[in-house]
């Protein structure tokens, strides 16, 4: 036995997910992170993560203000409000980070995330997959005689409903961005 009093094979899991279950409940946030457009700016952000052992389910970079060299970094981080109060408070810290901002407790925002999906399939699964790809609003990008390319925007539910549904019908490689969100209404 551990120090932890847990048999040893006992979990298939990450040590990370061994924790009390009187605990705090672990939620899902989405930080937007205002940031110098700079080198190594990135990897400072991304070290105190994973340097901490705090996990990244999305993550999405790009310049925002070409002439004041801003990017926004969104980051969706699951934790304890503990945890996520601490991450705001270390993301601030760091020399290069002007603003960071918790969408998920700051009021509404809206969430999207774009996915590309390769569906392999002949006769009714080339049909049934058209037909869900028009139900959930996917374009199709590409098309041969074997397969197709799907396009599809959407909330990160909406998205892996859309995975889900298309396995079984030939679903043979899929690309995601990650969450971009932004909060609603006025500034």
């Amino acid at each position: 036995m551990s120090a932890l009093k847990i048999k040893k094979g006992s979990s298939s899991h990450s040590a990370y997910e061994l924790r009390d279950p009187n605990a705090d409940i672990v939620e899902k946030h989405t930080l937007a992170v205002i940031v110098d457009n700079e080198a190594g700016v990135l990897a400072r952000v991304i070290g105190l993560f994973s340097g901490r052992g705090y996990n990244i389910e999305s993550l999405t970079v790009a310049e925002i203000d070409h002439t004041g060299h801003r990017s926004r970094i969104t980051v969706v981080t699951t934790g304890t409000p503990a945890v996520i109060e601490q991450i705001k408070a270390q993301l601030g810290r760091i020399v290069p980070v002007h603003e960071v901002h918790d969408l998920t407790v700051e009021g509404p925002s809206v969430e999207r995330e774009l996915a590309l999906f390769k569906v392999a399939g002949k006769g009714d699964q080339r049909v049934e997959a058209l037909r869900l790809a028009d139900i959930f609003r996917a374009n199709v990008v590409d098309s041969t005689l074997k397969s197709f390319v799907f396009e599809i925007t959407g909330t990160p539910e909406k998205i892996d409903a859309f995975a889900d549904l298309m396995r079984p019908l030939g679903l043979e490689e899929v690309a995601r961005t990650g969450v971009a969100a932004l909060a609603r209404g006025k500034k």
